[in-house]
C-alpha cells in the first residue's frame, strides 16, 4: 500500500514538474514581433557578409594589400596576382614598404618614395621662408605624380599605388637614383633620376624593359602631375599674384594660365610645364614635346586670413607613347629659384617664366635693367643700388622732362592769344580751329608736344613696374626700416583689416605718395595754366585738379602690400624729377626769351609740310561748304 502510494506521489510529482517546464517554455518563447526582429537581423547579417565579400572581390587593392607576403602566405600572393597580374611581383620584394630613399647635392635635398617611385620631398637648402623655416617645394603630400595605364590582361593600374625598388649608383660625380616597378627580375618600369653637383636641374627618364606583354599600348598612358604650392612670403595675396602656371608649346611660344579662381587649357606640342611660385619654380621639361597637354590652375586663396598654407593648385595631364612596345621618355626636372640669371643659364627658354613684360617692356628689362642692377648690386647694398639705378634712369630721361616742360611753357605763353581767338570766332568753330592751328604753326608750339615726352616714359615706367617684383636678388634683403625689399615694409600693425589696404601701415608707399602729390602739383598746375579751355569740351583743368589728389591716394592703397623696393624706386624717382624740374624752371628756362622767340617765329613765313598743307586745304574746303549751305538757306 505504501509502495502504491509512493508511485502515485511520484507520478503526480513528475506531472507537476512537466507542467512547470511546459509553462516556462511557453512563457519564454518570443512574441511574433520578436520573431520578426530576429529574422530581420539574421537577414541583414547575411547581406552584410555578402557585400563585404563582393567588395573584397572587386575593390582596387589598397597599399596594405601590396605589401610583401610571407613565403607561407600563398593565398595573399595569389590574391595580389588576381589584382595586379604580372606586377604582383613588385609586391613580393623586400622594397615593398612605404619607406624613402634620400640623396642630396649642394643645393637640393631630395626624398624618393618607394610607394609610387616619385619625389615625395624637395628642400631648397640655400633658402628660408618669411618665418626663417626651410623652403620645401614638395612635402607632406602636397604633390601627386602618377602614370595611369592599362595592362594586357584588362586591368587599369596607377603607379602611385605600386611599390618601386630603389637603387643608388654613381655616374662620375653625378648621383643616379633608379626606382623600378618590377614585373619580373628583368621586366620593369623605371624612373631614373640623375642629380648633378651644385645644380637645380635633374635629369629624368621614364623607360620600360620587357613590358611589351604587360602594358596595353591600345589604351591611353597618361602622366599626371599635381602640385599645391606652399606659401613662402609674408603676404600670401601678393605672392599669389605672381604664382601661375607657365608652359612652352609649338616650338618656342610661351603662355600661361590666368589668375582666376579656375583656369584650364589644352595645348599641343608642349615642351615644358612650369609651376611658378613668386620666387621659386617647379618645372618638367621634355626633350621631345608632349603631343598634347591638359592644364588646370585653381586659386586656393579666397580669404587670406583663413587660407594661409597654399596659394594655388596646379594639375597637368601629359600623354606618354609606346615605341616598339616600350616607354622611353627623356625629360628634366627643375626645382629652384625663379631667378632670371639662373633660369636663362640653362638655355632652355626658361627665362620666359619670369613676368618681365611683353614686347619692348621685356626687352628693356632683359637688356637694360637686369644687367644694370646686377652690376650695381655687385658692389653696393641692394637699397643703395636701387637709389643709384633710379638716379641714372632719371638722368637719362631728363631731356624728355626738359622738352615736356618747355612745351608747357610755350603753351602757357600762347594762352592769352588762344583765348582771344576763341572769343573772336566763338560762333565759327571751323575758323577758330584754323586760327589756332596757324598760331601753333607760327610759334613752333603744339599741345601734343607736352604729351609725347610723357608717352615716351611709359615703357620705362611699366618695365620697372614689372622688374622690381620679379627681382629675386631683392628677396629678404633689408634696407633702413624695411626687413625685405621684395615684400612690404611695416611701421605699424593694425588691429583690424582695411579693405584694399591691409592690416598694416607701410612707410615707403606714404613717402612715394607725398612725392607724387608734389610732382603732380607742379606739373598739373603748369598744364592747367597753359591749357586753354575749348568750347564744348570737358573742363580739363577741373579733371586735372581731381587727379592731383586721386593719383597719390591710389598709390597709397595699391602699393601698401607691394614690394618695398618698388615703392622706394617711385619715391626716389619722383624726388629726383621734382629736383630736375626746379632746376629747369629756375635756371634753364627763361619764359621771356621763349616769348620773344615765339614772336620772332610768328613774323617769319612758315613753310608748311605736305600733311599741314593737306589739313589746311581740307579745313578751307569744309569752311567753303559751310558758307555755301548758309547761302542756300
Amino acid at each position: 500500500m505504501e509502495e502504491k502510494k509512493l508511485d502515485i506521489n511520484s507520478i503526480i510529482g513528475f506531472v507537476l514538474i512537466f507542467g512547470i517546464l511546459v509553462y516556462m517554455m511557453y512563457t519564454s518563447q518570443p512574441t511574433p514581433e520578436e520573431l520578426e526582429a530576429q529574422e530581420k537581423a539574421k537577414q541583414e547579417q547575411v547581406e552584410a557578409e555578402a557585400q563585404t565579400a563582393a567588395k573584397q572581390q572587386d575593390k582596387v587593392v589598397s597599399s596594405e594589400d601590396f605589401t610583401a607576403p610571407s613565403p607561407t602566405d600563398s593565398l595573399k600572393l595569389e590574391a595580389l596576382k588576381g589584382k595586379l597580374g604580372a606586377l604582383a611581383y613588385s609586391s613580393t620584394l623586400p622594397s615593398a614598404k612605404d619607406t624613402h630613399t634620400v640623396v642630396e647635392n649642394q643645393v637640393l635635398a631630395l626624398k624618393f618614395s618607394n610607394k609610387g617611385g616619385y619625389l615625395s620631398e624637395i628642400k631648397l637648402k640655400e633658402f628660408v621662408n618669411f618665418k626663417a623655416e626651410p623652403i620645401y617645394l614638395v612635402k607632406d603630400g602636397n604633390t601627386d605624380f602618377n602614370i595611369n595605364f592599362g595592362t594586357t590582361d584588362n586591368r587599369t593600374l596607377n603607379t602611385r599605388d605600386l611599390f618601386f625598388e630603389p637603387t643608388i649608383t654613381k655616374n662620375g660625380e653625378n648621383t643616379v637614383v633608379s626606382m623600378k616597378l618590377k614585373a619580373g627580375p628583368q621586366q620593369y618600369l623605371e624612373y631614373r633620376y640623375e642629380l648633378k653637383p651644385d645644380d637645380y636641374m635633374i635629369d629624368f627618364t621614364i623607360r620600360s624593359q620587357g613590358m611589351g606583354n604587360v602594358i596595353n599600348g591600345s589604351q591611353a598612358i597618361d602622366l599626371n602631375w599635381d602640385l599645391q604650392t606652399y606659401r613662402q612670403a609674408k603676404s600670401i595675396s601678393y605672392e599669389n599674384r605672381y604664382t601661375e602656371m607657365v608652359y612652352e608649346y609649338d616650338g618656342g611660344k610661351d603662355s600661361y594660365l590666368g589668375q582666376s579662381e579656375l583656369s584650364d587649357d589644352t595645348e599641343s606640342s608642349v615642351t615644358y610645364v612650369a609651376y611658378k611660385q613668386h620666387f621659386f619654380s617647379s618645372v618638367l621639361l621634355a626633350d621631345e614635346p608632349f603631343s598634347t597637354a591638359s592644364l588646370v590652375s585653381r586659386n586656393l586663396v579666397k580669404d587670406e586670413t583663413i587660407d594661409t598654407v597654399y596659394t594655388k593648385a596646379f594639375a597637368s595631364k601629359l600623354p606618354l607613347e609606346l615605341k616598339g612596345g616600350e616607354l622611353n621618355k627623356t625629360m628634366d626636372w627643375y626645382f629652384g629659384p625663379s631667378d632670371y640669371e639662373v633660369l636663362s643659364s640653362y638655355n632652355r627658354n626658361l627665362d620666359e617664366i619670369m613676368p618681365l613684360g611683353w614686347g619692348i617692356f621685356g626687352w628693356i628689362n632683359r637688356y637694360v635693367f637686369i644687367p644694370m642692377f646686377s652690376f650695381l648690386s655687385g658692389f653696393l647694398p641692394y637699397g643703395i643700388a636701387i637709389i643709384v639705378m633710379t638716379i641714372l634712369v632719371r638722368l637719362v630721361m631728363s631731356p624728355v622732362t626738359y622738352k615736356s616742360y618747355v612745351s608747357q611753357a610755350k603753351m602757357k605763353i600762347l594762352k592769352p592769344e588762344i583765348t582771344e581767338i576763341n572769343e573772336k570766332h566763338k560762333d565759327n568753330p571751323m575758323k577758330k580751329q584754323q586760327e589756332i592751328m596757324a598760331l601753333y604753326s607760327k610759334a613752333g608750339a603744339s599741345p601734343m608736344a607736352g604729351c609725347l615726352p610723357a608717352l615716351m616714359q611709359l615703357p620705362v615706367f611699366y618695365a620697372l613696374f614689372m622688374f622690381f617684383p620679379s627681382a629675386f636678388d631683392l628677396r629678404q634683403k633689408p634696407f633702413l626700416w624695411a626687413e625685405d625689399l621684395a615684400s612690404y615694409d611695416t611701421i605699424v600693425n593694425l588691429p583690424f583689416n582695411i579693405p584694399f589696404y591691409g592690416d598694416h601701415v607701410s612707410l615707403f608707399p606714404i613717402l612715394a605718395s607725398v612725392a607724387i602729390f608734389i610732382y603732380m602739383k607742379m606739373t598739373t598746375g603748369q598744364q592747367m595754366a597753359s591749357q586753354p579751355t575749348q568750347e564744348g569740351m570737358p573742363d580739363m583743368g577741373k579733371m586735372m585738379k581731381y587727379m592731383i589728389y586721386i593719383s597719390p591716394l591710389m598709390m597709397l592703397f595699391f602699393f601698401n602690400n607691394y614690394a618695398s623696393g618698388l615703392s622706394l624706386y617711385y619715391f626716389i624717382s619722383n624726388l629726383i624729377t621734382i629736383g630736375i624740374m626746379l632746376v629747369i624752371k629756375n635756371y634753364i628756362i627763361d619764359e621771356d626769351k621763349i616769348h620773344a622767340k615765339i614772336q620772332q617765329n610768328k613774323k617769319k613765313p612758315k613753310k608748311q609740310n605736305r600733311f599741314q598743307k593737306k589739313m589746311q586745304e581740307m579745313m578751307e574746303q569744309a569752311e567753303e561748304q559751310k558758307k555755301a549751305q548758309q547761302r542756300k538757306k
